[in-house]
């Protein structure tokens, strides 16, 4: 049963790869501190919504120790179009402080060092390591992930953390940093939450969930 279900879960990438050849982090950063805020950041909004955020916060506070050293007021008032802003403000400060008293002034670049960072749990942590470092140490599991996971079979949990699992039997190691992505720019463009564009899907015919919803 597991083989046959990794099978599909190969096919699927394969489908999924030929479609979104160029799929990667939607996030705009330039560093990995500012790919760890532009993440604190996208927690229930947008990605988009944080990218016409991110330049001028960027541009404001240019290094750690600029945010580290800001008064969390003037942190809160550059993002405050974000929701969440005042809890998001006081993560990116605390994990700023953080980097530079515990890790030297150095992004960590293990999932169990990042997730000590104040405000950063395994899936901001997991966001960091694969997409700045190329490090697969976990699935990153958003809304689209867990949602046509789901649809397509691989997972019948409702919990991220157990979905992740789940997917980590299923996926080949060196598939682990991409499916998010690819799922993710799949759930925008076709399987889409409310109208689902099952009539033009790739994987319609690697799916149990098609045109039922």
């Amino acid at each position: 049963m597991i083989s046959d279900i990794k099978k599909r879960t190969t096919k699927i990438i394969r489908l999924l790869n030929d479609e979104y050849p160029d799929s990667r982090c939607s996030l705009k950063y330039k560093s990995a501190h500012q790919l760890l805020i532009a993440t604190i950041l996208s927690a229930q909004t947008t990605d988009a919504q944080v990218n016409k955020v991110t330049p001028s916060l960027f541009k404001k506070f240019k290094t750690t120790e600029d945010f580290a050293g800001a008064n969390i007021i003037d942190i809160e008032n550059a993002i405050k179009s974000i929701g969440l802003y005042h809890n998001k403000a006081k993560s990116i400060k605390n994990s700023s402080i953080a980097i530079l008293h515990d890790f030297g002034g150095i992004m960590p670049d293990k999932l169990d060092e990042i997730i000590k960072l104040p405000g950063v749990g395994r899936k901001t942590g997991s966001v960091v390591l694969g997409t700045w470092f190329g490090k697969a140490e976990g699935i990153v599991v958003d809304t689209h992930v867990k949602r046509i996971a789901s649809l397509l079979g691989l997972t019948d949990e409702k919990d991220p953390y157990k979905v992740e699992l789940d997917l980590m039997k299923i996926i080949n190691k060196r598939n682990w940093i991409s499916i998010t992505h690819l799922l993710i720019d799949h759930g925008r463009a076709v399987c889409i939450a409310r109208r689902p564009r099952c009539e033009v899907c790739v994987l319609q015919n690697q799916c149990p969930s098609a045109y039922a919803l």
